[in-house]
């Protein structure tokens, strides 16, 4: 059967499925963002949100189904190559470069845009210089989006966890990305440093107009910035709708709290 995305989704996934041997991580996902949309993925640890993601972006292909991306099909695509459809990413575990700044772990982000070459190398000042001018700008620009001017030049392993995780995020936002995958982006935080990235997350779809899918465990923050939620148990879906829904549904409640629990309910 020929599969056909929707029109309006910026990343639809038709029946996947993804395996580690005789281990079944996700099985019949299907999934619809809209674009503007910030969209939630949760569910419990090993439930299967970031082997997803991982098949999204193309680390695990999906052994089952089809991934499409602005109508594109991207399955089993390269990771590099999603990048380059303006697709940025961050990590549940933090991977900022020690020993560099702020700003050089900032501009690392720009390597989708960067265009090397022998003539830009020797021409540098006529060539080279004008495009690493534009990459500081835009770096530039999001230091101040994020309101990370007063560490700039700071070493990022001197940093708390939250500018830790802001600073990852401003690495995906020079990337200039239409479509953010955000994986767990506050998770150690405290609640001031929770609601500051919440409203950076919001700021992004409503200013420069990005869709984003978050994962993250803190339901308040899930059920307060998000659109829509899916949730995941053993690889599979188990509620999918507006927040304040799922989050009631008797089988997230069971996957979060256990049986009793939903009976106390």
């Amino acid at each position: 059967m020929t599969v056909s995305p929707t029109p309006s989704a910026v990343l639809q996934c038709n029946g996947v499925e993804r395996r580690f041997g005789g281990l079944v991580a996700v099985t019949d996902v299907d999934l619809r963002i809209d674009r503007g949309e910030i969209f939630g993925l949760v569910g419990p640890n090993g439930s299967g949100k970031t082997t997803l993601v991982n098949a999204i972006t193309g680390f695990y292909p999906p052994q089952k189904g089809r991934i499409f991306l602005d109508g594109e099909d991207i399955t089993g695509m390269k990771p590099h190559l999603v990048a380059r459809r303006q697709v940025a990413r961050t990590f549940q575990n933090l991977a900022l470069f020690n020993g560099m700044s702020v700003l050089d772990n900032i501009l690392l982000g720009r390597h989708v845009h960067l265009q090397p070459s022998i003539s830009k190398t020797v021409l540098y000042w006529w060539l080279g210089q004008p495009q690493e001018i534009e990459h500081r700008r835009v770096c530039e620009e999001i230091i101040e989006f994020l309101q990370l001017q007063g560490v700039r030049d700071e070493p990022v392993e001197s940093l708390s966890i939250g500018l830790k995780k802001r600073v990852e995020l401003a690495r995906a936002l020079v990337a200039e990305p239409t479509f953010l995958i955000l994986d767990e982006p506050m998770a150690g935080m405290n609640q001031e440093e929770k609601e500051y990235m919440a409203r950076f997350v919001l700021d992004a779809r409503d200013e420069r107009g990005i869709t984003v899918l978050l994962i993250e465990h803190h339901m308040d923050v899930v059920t307060g910035i998000c659109d829509r939620i899916m949730a995941l148990n053993y690889g599979e879906v188990i509620g999918t709708g507006l927040p304040r829904d799922v989050v009631a549904n008797p089988r997230v409640i069971e996957a979060y709290l256990g049986k009793g629990h939903q009976h106390a309910a």
